[in-house]
């Protein structure tokens, strides 16, 4: 299956063999420190910047099945984020993983985004729409 939105996203998750708990990192975009003035220009315009993750959470395919749902729920915390990465962990044995077995893995998310490994996630921008780094 092609994952081409959000809703495929979680059409994906709900329809694999074995159960899913969803994984999100939140980051904010900034300029980082000792950036030139190039740098800067091109970050007011929206290009550049490092990733700073400043929120996570892991949840079942039914508790995000609408993004805009869960952009209200983390407006609620007062933190500005400008990207939402997501990955999807799976259970074994018809058993869905539950929030500590994601700990660790929600952890391995937020270094690898601040090392800005991006690759393997789905990054979706606070319009819900699919965003592709490079």
């Amino acid at each position: 299956m092609t994952i081409q939105s959000y809703a495929d996203f979680i059409q994906a998750a709900r329809s694999q063999s074995e159960p899913q708990r969803l994984l999100f990192v939140f980051a904010r975009a900034e300029l980082p420190e000792g950036a030139t003035e190039e740098q800067r220009l091109q970050f007011e315009q929206g290009i550049g910047g490092a990733l700073s993750p400043v929120l996570c959470v892991d949840k079942l395919p039914h508790q995000a099945a609408n993004f805009a749902d869960l952009v209200a729920e983390s407006q609620q915390t007062g933190v500005h984020w400008d990207l939402a990465f997501v990955s999807a962990m799976s259970g074994r044995g018809g058993i869905t993983p539950n929030s500590d077995e994601a700990e660790q893995p929600l952890k391995m998310m937020m270094e690898q985004i601040q090392a800005g490994m991006v690759a393997q996630f789905l990054a979706i921008s606070r319009a819900g729409e699919l965003i592709e780094l490079y």
